[in-house]
């Protein structure tokens, strides 16, 4: 396997191994690059305790100053695991945080490292398909950065942004955006249902209708969504007289906007 982003031989620590930091961790484990990974996690799950013993990882051991730090705790834990994570930090330690809200300055200020990276994966890195979006502080020089891709790339992957303020856009698009399609799949089954089809049917076909116009997109890569949307659209027809409804002032376009608008917000709320 290549390592493009000097995984071999790093030493990594992960603070909290919820869904995301366990995500995170299987996607480490499939690369087998890092030389040695400890994890703090006060409640592990038996799939946790399973893959450290598995592959050697030391779970919740004695601490030491590590190359690269993941923080992957909830925002409102960062005092308790900027304390937990800060055995594990020197000065030339790089620290990747996926705490939603919170600025690179509220890690560093907690840790003796200036060299924070902010990240906001989405839930499909649990099954490697993940997006992350991050950004880099000042103080991170361009090996820590790539490290930083690469720990991250190993869910997905990875946008960088060169403004923080743009990484709580990037959690109202794709850090909250599978919630979004999710629920539009329950509107579409809904609807199917109330239009005539038995529930389960209807359930069957706007899941599959979803993952199905997602697979297109990801194999025809060079065709933008708006250009695959007219080629299933025929003049007239029926999918026509959908969008007209969809695309009207108050459609969805408006009400992408709207959500997009409050999830950006409150990302900004969970700064303070």
């Amino acid at each position: 396997m290549t390592d493009a982003g000097g995984l071999r031989g790093k030493s990594v620590a992960l603070i909290g191994a919820g869904n995301m930091g366990l995500a995170l961790l299987e996607g480490w484990a499939a690369q087998n690059l890092l030389g040695a990974v400890s994890i703090v996690e006060p409640q592990p799950s038996q799939r946790l305790q399973e893959l450290c013993a598995a592959q050697g990882y030391a779970l919740n051991g004695v601490a030491a100053p590590c190359d690269a730090v993941v923080l992957a705790v909830k925002p409102q834990a960062l005092e308790s695991g900027a304390a937990a994570a800060a055995p594990f930090v020197a000065r030339d330690t790089v620290v990747v945080s996926i705490l939603a809200g919170k600025r690179t300055a509220d890690v560093a200020a907690r840790l003796p490292t200036q060299a924070v990276v902010r990240a906001m994966p989405n839930t499909p890195a649990a099954i490697g398909r993940g997006v992350t979006g991050a950004f880099a502080s000042a103080a991170t020089s361009a090996l820590q950065r790539g490290l930083s891709d690469a720990l991250l790339s190993a869910v997905g992957g990875v946008e960088w942004v060169d403004d923080e303020a743009l990484i709580d856009v990037v959690t109202a698009v794709s850090g909250s955006g599978p919630a979004y399609v999710f629920y539009f799949v329950e509107c579409l089954a809904v609807a199917g249902a109330e239009a005539g089809l038995p529930a389960a049917l209807a359930a069957r076909l706007a899941r599959a209708t979803v993952e199905g116009a997602g697979e297109l997109m990801r194999r025809q890569p060079e065709t933008g969504p708006d250009e695959l949307r007219r080629r299933v659209t025929s003049p007239g027809g029926t999918t026509a007289a959908a969008l007209e409804v969809l695309e009207a002032p108050d459609g969805l376009a408006a009400l992408m906007r709207r959500a997009v608008a409050a999830a950006k917000r409150r990302a900004g709320e969970l700064s303070g």
